[in-house]
């Protein structure tokens, strides 16, 4: 099942012909459409790893998917919090060690809308995210990394909290990972998928447009 968007906006696309065969060129960030966030992204992470030597068993694993959609349509601006992670999984079990957490708000439906997606008023962008006491906690765990479906990691108003960007600076900071932009949590087990994450090996990278498949149980 793909959990990744299809379609990157490339900043160049060259093509060149040849008699036999055809080749494009392109040109695009590293932090575009649904990508993953290397340790190096960020300043606390700065001396881990980047993407092209991201270990294996960090980019195939276990997936839960923790659904606070309700909450999140409620409350543009909703934050994550530690007693919220706690509750689920007192209800479907603990965090899968050397997983991931796959955090639904919901916000895939905007992914095609531009103007939704961000979010934007005057005082700012207001998607989803994680408050930075529970940013700090995930950071803690033994958890790989976590996906989510706004266009960063952390909430659209993130600089505000203390510290700025809470889940850039404690997941990359205890070198793990993020995953942004994901598609289709909603056809998810809470529990029991398995995620691949295929980024471009780019060396020296500090993310990569990325696809992000899973593996779902039959009787899911």
């Amino acid at each position: 099942m793909p959990l990744f968007r299809r379609c990157y906006r490339l900043d160049k696309y060259r093509r060149v012909r040849g008699p036999f065969w055809k080749h494009a060129n392109i040109h695009t960030g590293e932090h575009i459409g649904t990508h993953i966030d290397a340790p190096i992204h960020w300043i606390s992470g700065r001396d881990s790893h980047d993407v092209a030597d991201i270990p294996l068993p960090r980019l195939i694993g276990p997936a839960v998917v923790l659904d606070f959609s309700a909450e999140a349509a409620a409350d543009t601006d909703f934050l994550l919090e530690v007693e919220h992670i706690k509750k689920w999984e007192s209800e479907n079990g603990p965090l899968p060690e050397g997983g991931w957490v796959l955090y639904r708000t919901g916000w895939d439906v905007y992914a095609q809308d531009q103007e939704k997606f961000l979010n934007f008023d005057d005082n700012g962008s207001h998607t989803p995210g994680v408050s930075a006491e529970c940013a700090q906690w995930l950071s803690e765990t033994g958890i790989a990394g976590v996906g989510v479906e706004t266009v960063g990691i952390d909430a659209g108003n993130a600089g505000a909290l203390d510290p700025v960007f809470p889940m850039h600076y404690y997941l990359m900071g205890a070198d793990k990972y993020g995953i942004t932009s994901l598609q289709n949590l909603a056809q998810l087990p809470t529990r029991g998928a398995m995620i691949i994450v295929a980024p471009l090996p780019i060396v020296g990278g500090s993310g990569s447009p990325t696809r992000v498949l899973a593996i779902v149980p039959r009787d899911s």
